[in-house]
């Protein structure tokens, strides 16, 4: 094996290749997120010797290529990398293999190698790209994909039958190379690609011209309908309807797809979704499964499909999905039993990661927004990598057995058992509704924070945008607009939550306004205002969140923001009042009713919570300092000091006690008034 170039000294090689992998990894075309590796052979000084050493920069373990940076590569010593194959076991122990590349590594710090770190150490070029692009894994998964790969490439691309990834791959891909010294890269049979060249350019090179090669044979000699006629009935609905009836679906299919452990949701109607769909061949294909263990790894080895038409009702639809469920539990168990050995991890969980609608879209899910996202992407791969097969050939993924050894090996397990501990709300969704601000805001802020994903409902759309893009992207919180004294407002919004994120966990009714004035100075409009907003308002949202807390079938909370005001009695201020004590009994109503369907009901009662409050900043803090007689910007203080506690009561503090009642060590309690007022007496409960 030659000697790598020592042109580039390491930092430059690591640059290099970090700014190829950039490129490569933020084309969707290139490759799918998280999925490949590159790496690049250099020279670098020892830091204990002085003399020079070559070394080998990889994309280590669960990175990223569009986001790499020099913290996510492994940095191993090539000549302790290849003294390796010396000392191989044998394919029975090549996972040994693994492990032994921690003596390999240079310097401190990095990322841990990944399983395909033989591939670019073994092979004699100084770059190497592998990629999982869906025309490459076309031509990879089409029964005749062989034929085909000296068809489109010549000489320059050499097929290499399906293997798993491993140390035993990597030297096949090495002898490959060394055999085909006029060869660019490879095919590797059900999987990807692989590409090289003796500069960082000419891998990148050698890379995209085998993908776009592939994706202009496909489209050059493609059959013109390679997913079969079109299937009367499934095309897709237009688009109001399809969205209409995902949020009337994506509670009961959120459910079933959580039977096992609570799931977040992402919902696509994207073209390539509903195109597939609406064709003739899509069961067959999707019975079929995903072939590139990337794909299979994040959607499992196939997903469930509803075989109805779009034409049928919801009803129709609810209960065939369910009859489906069932089914496919049972095949997952199955294909577990018929393939799991003595050693083999444990099920983990035998529902749908990925439930197809015709006429509708897909459903994906996962522990996190982004997990569930990304699951959906990787079946549009599936997808694009089907139509690309049929199209040329017939699809042939890697058979049952295959798929397993990867699903269940041993290192896959391993990688899952050193990830964090999740959050006390992770899996969970909820819908704060006036959270632009103050109260509202810290809560989605807290709840957000603990784990659970966040829509930030206000009157004003620009508001709760912001504040949901200030407590984290659009895997973490959303933002919409909703005037919750309007039913049909708040029946976007709660299908809003069910499209974002699949469903809803936890609801807080926050959404408030008040306006100071004695009995003679209320008038009706500001009676009907306040009552409209609170009463009215969380009725509306209690009731809209609960048809989907019922469909799902996962318990839940709601919690009601009600108020010191709603025990206790003081001047100048009726209306307010009067619909906090309304709010104060529908904790207790709906307590009682939603309780068989495990939804507890809570209230939390602040009082003078002035930092960020809207209600204060809106005219009513003039009018309560006006009342007892204390300067506007000292009214904090004076709610402090006719406390118990002395202590001025803030959002965040409103915040916590949400968490408390709806984490996990409070799951026996729900009719619960939770006092946050710093102790006022005449307020106590009794």
């Amino acid at each position: 094996m030659t000697s790598p170039q020592s042109s580039p000294q390491g930092s430059s090689a690591a640059a290099e290749l970090i700014a190829r992998s950039n490129r490569l990894g933020s084309d969707p075309k290139n490759t799918n997120y998280a999925g490949g590796n590159t790496s690049a052979k250099g020279t670098e000084t020892d830091p204990v010797t002085g003399e020079p050493v070559e070394l080998l920069w990889v994309k280590g373990s669960g990175g990223d290529l569009g986001t790499l940076k020099e913290s996510g590569l492994a940095v191993l010593r090539l000549d302790r990398m290849r003294a390796l194959v010396g000392v191989y076991p044998g394919l029975e122990r090549e996972d040994e293999m693994v492990a032994a590349f921690d003596y390999c590594l240079h310097g401190k710090g990095g990322a841990a190698p990944s399983i395909d770190t033989a591939m670019h150490g073994l092979v004699d070029a100084a770059h190497v790209d592998h990629l999982h692009p869906d025309s490459g894994i076309a031509i990879a998964t089409a029964k005749d994909g062989q034929e085909l790969t000296a068809t489109i490439f010549g000489d320059q691309v050499v097929w290499v039958p399906w293997r798993r990834p491993g140390f035993q791959l990597g030297l096949d891909i090495a002898e490959i190379k060394e055999k085909n010294p006029q060869a660019r890269g490879c095919i590797l049979g059900g999987h990807g690609i692989t590409a090289w060249g003796d500069t960082s350019a000419e891998a990148e090179e050698a890379s995209l011209w085998i993908i776009d090669t592939a994706a202009a044979h496909i489209a050059e000699h493609s059959k013109a309908e390679p997913f079969g006629p079109p299937l009367e009935g499934y095309g897709a609905l237009p688009a109001e309807e399809r969205r209409a009836r995902a949020a009337a679906l994506g509670a009961t299919i959120r459910g079933l797809a959580s039977t096992d452990r609570a799931m977040v949701g992402h919902f696509t109607d994207a073209d390539v979704v509903l195109d597939f769909l609406a064709a003739s061949e899509h069961p067959r294909l999707a019975e079929l499964g995903t072939s590139c263990p990337d794909h299979f790894l994040r959607t499992k080895v196939k997903p469930l499909v509803l075989d109805l038409p779009a034409s049928a009702t919801i009803e129709e639809s609810i209960a065939r999905l369910k009859e489906l469920h069932v089914a496919y539990r049972e095949d997952y168990q199955g294909y577990y039993d018929r393939n799991a050995v003595a050693d083999s991890p444990a099920i983990r969980g035998a529902d749908p990661l990925v439930v197809l609608v015709p006429g509708v879209g897909m459903f994906s899910y996962g522990k996190d927004k982004q997990t569930a996202r990304v699951a959906g992407e990787f079946y549009v791969n599936a997808i694009n990598v089907m139509r690309g097969a049929e199209g040329l050939s017939t699809y042939a993924p890697i058979d049952e057995a295959e798929k397993f050894r990867i699903e269940y090996w041993a290192l896959e397990e391993a990688k899952l058992q050193r990830m964090p501990k999740p959050k006390p709300l992770a899996g969970r969704i909820a819908l704060v509704t006036g959270a632009a601000g103050g109260i509202g805001k810290a809560t989605a802020t807290k709840l957000a924070a603990e784990g659970a994903c966040v829509v930030v409902a206000d009157l004003d759309l620009a508001r709760a945008q912001a504040a949901a893009a200030e407590i984290g992207g659009s895997d973490v919180a959303v933002g919409v607009a909703a005037d919750v004294s309007q039913e049909s407002a708040v029946q976007a919004m709660v299908d809003a939550a069910v499209l974002a994120f699949g469903g809803v966990d936890l609801v807080v009714n926050n959404a408030g306004l008040s306006l100071s004035k004695s009995l003679l100075e209320t008038t009706e409009a500001d009676w009907d205002l306040q009552h409209n907003v609170m009463a009215k308002g969380s009725f509306l949202v209690s009731k809209a969140a609960a048809r989907v807390l019922i469909d799902q079938g996962m318990g839940g909370d709601v919690i009601y923001i009600s108020s010191k005001n709603s025990v206790f009695a003081g001047p100048n201020n009726i209306a307010y009042s009067a619909t906090k004590a309304d709010q104060a009994h529908q904790v207790r109503l709906l307590a009682a009713e939603l309780g068989e369907h495990g939804v507890k009901v809570n209230g939390v009662n602040p009082d003078g919570v002035v930092a960020g409050s809207g209600i204060f900043a809106s005219g009513w803090g003039a009018n309560r300092a006006a009342v007892y007689g204390v300067e506007e910007k000292d009214l904090g203080k004076f709610y402090a000091q006719r406390t118990i506690l002395k202590r001025e009561v803030l959002p965040e503090h409103i915040a916590n006690a949400v968490f408390v009642l709806c984490g996990p060590d409070m799951t026996h309690t729900t009719g619960l008034h939770v006092p946050v007022d710093a102790g006022v007496a005449a307020a106590f409960l009794r």
